[in-house]
């Protein structure tokens, strides 16, 4: 059921879950009938990264595939960081989870015989997509859990409302204060509860260029940041090497699934490129790939995906979704290239969590993109994202539902912070571009260390709490991409673009670790790594 906040009383005994994601939205269905207040900043089944989602989920459904094979695709792509276990343990259980998909209304697509039809993509060994009319299985899987929620009497849905600060005392989780979506004036509202599950979403528009919505602002990093919990990995952000560069933001996506049915990368003079960089050419790990469109694009020759041979006509009925994009752009895919260009679209990074999904926060989990479980590493294999989401929705609620829930807190006197006012529009697009510029596809030391200063600045003097949140977001990633000297999976910096052994580990850093890197650079001294960098 839908209900005001205004009619929600200030003190809860429900699970409280912030995101109307794929991970938020699954949590809240598997924690039925357990009462769940879930908060959404935008109306149902809108402002979801995963929504937009076009790959599909990987699951070794298919015959002759197997889920030790798919880890090992995982493990393979990770840049040596990924956790084993982890990664293991996901692909095991993907098939039950797409089995609960299905039952909550999910129409994947099927063969001529019944079976859930699979496709390939970039890095995979085998056929395991499972996809929803070939660029849509985000949009649909969203539709059908929406459906399923509010149909569900024990859920309790708040539209239109963010998450601005996390209420904590003695190290556990006591609240969150909320504010309405994009009213800056109004005052905050403050809720009691113990048990609160971040499913929040990534950091996309933190860059000038993503394919992300605009509420993947990094505000659910940030506020778990503030309050103290452990950020795991917020250096790796991968780039989509194939936006559609038509002036529009968020950028559309090209599904790599178009790669997978043999689309091809090719520059302004016609000449593929991908093919002198990586034996998979057109399928090696994005990381690569979007190296090589980024090296096109500095050089002015530009760079295009081209399936007028592969697809053709057949194009507007396999990916309708890219083919409308296109077709609104004015470009025709079927007989034209499609200009492109590497876009943000995911963070591995984000709030650490454990194999419950439990963050350093007690009474805190955190699912999907907002959360980092060492399944990704340093670069994430396609289409495991949504996978991740529900496998860990799944088991947050098992988890909560172990375990008895705590009686709410008393609220505090004063509001965590009365910031309010309208973000300036002039420092947001700085702190985009600063991003884009200085910690994307291509890193080196200057550049980061003057991200770094900038965006400690703002943090400092913002006077609205929604850019104070992305500054703190961008300062994580930027301190940590400045703090890792060496180049692994998405992670790449110019001044050293190699590997080195000793630092095929994860990052883990706090905000307090974080902002000391910030202090020692704005002194002009040149800090040591702290020892919670890389750990």
């Amino acid at each position: 059921m839908t209900n005001n906040i205004h009619n929600l009383t200030r003190s809860t005994d429900d699970v409280v879950i912030v995101g109307g994601g794929l991970a938020g939205l699954f949590c809240a269905l598997k924690l039925a009938p357990r009462p769940v207040t879930l908060i959404s900043a935008a109306p149902l089944g809108q402002g979801a990264s995963s929504a937009w989602a076009q790959g599909g989920i990987a699951a070794a459904v298919a015959e002759g595939d197997s889920p030790e094979a798919h880890a090992a695709d995982t493990i393979a792509v990770g840049g040596g960081i990924v956790d084993e276990a982890v990664a293991l343990g996901i692909a095991r259980e993907a098939a039950p989870r797409i089995h609960d998909l299905l039952a909550y209304g999910v129409p994947f697509d099927r063969d001529l015989e019944g079976r859930l039809a699979v496709g390939r993509e970039a890095a995979h060994s085998a056929r395991r997509i499972v996809h929803f009319r070939g660029d849509a299985a985000g949009a649909a899987i969203i539709a059908a859990l929406s459906e399923a929620v509010r149909r569900t009497p024990s859920i309790r849905l708040i539209e239109g409302f963010v998450a601005e600060a996390l209420l904590t005392e003695d190290g556990a989780v006591t609240g969150l204060q909320l504010r309405e979506a994009g009213n800056f004036a109004a005052r905050p509202m403050m809720i009691a509860s113990r048990t609160i599950v971040l499913a929040t979403g990534g950091i996309g528009h933190l860059y000038a260029v993503t394919t992300n919505p605009a509420e993947a602002n990094g505000s659910g990093l940030a506020i778990a940041a503030r309050a103290g919990a452990d950020i795991a990995d917020p250096e790796f952000v991968q780039f989509h090497p194939t936006a559609i560069m038509v002036g529009r933001d968020p950028a559309p996506l090209a599904t790599e699934a178009l790669r997978g049915e043999g689309a091809t990368l090719i520059n302004g003079q016609g000449e593929r490129f991908m093919a002198a960089l990586h034996p998979l050419a057109e399928l090696a790990p994005r990381d690569i790939v979007a190296r090589g469109v980024f090296a096109e694009i500095a050089g002015g020759r530009g760079a295009f995906l081209d399936a007028r041979e592969a697809l053709g006509e057949r194009f507007a009925d396999k990916f309708p979704t890219v083919h409308a994009s296109c077709i609104a752009a004015g470009i025709d895919p079927a007989t034209q290239a499609i200009p492109i260009a590497p876009a943000v679209h995911y963070h591995m990074g984000g709030i650490a969590v454990d194999a419950r999904g439990r963050s350093s926060i007690d009474g805190l989990w955190a699912g999907g993109e907002v959360s980092s479980t060492g399944a990704h590493g340093a670069n994430r294999l396609a289409s495991n994202s949504l996978l991740e989401a529900v496998v860990y929705a799944a088991r947050i609620a098992d988890d909560i539902t172990g375990h008895a829930i705590p009686s709410p807190a008393s609220l505090p006197e004063a509001l965590v912070t009365p910031r309010g006012g309208a973000p300036d529009e002039a420092r947001v697009k700085q702190l985009r571009t600063t991003m884009s510029t200085h910690v994307g596809v291509i890193r080196e030391r200057n550049g980061l260390a003057d991200a770094v200063r900038s965006f400690a600045a703002l943090e400092q003097t913002a006077t609205s709490i929604a850019v104070r949140n992305m500054a703190t977001a961008a300062l994580l990633v930027a301190a940590a991409a400045w703090s890792r000297r060496e180049s692994r999976g998405a992670h790449f910096r110019s001044d050293h673009p190699s590997e080195v052994p000793a630092l095929a580990q994860r990052t883990m850093t706090t905000l307090t670790a974080v902002r000391e890197i910030a202090d020692g650079l704005t002194e002009h001294s040149t800090p040591r790594i702290a020892q919670s960098m890389i750990a």
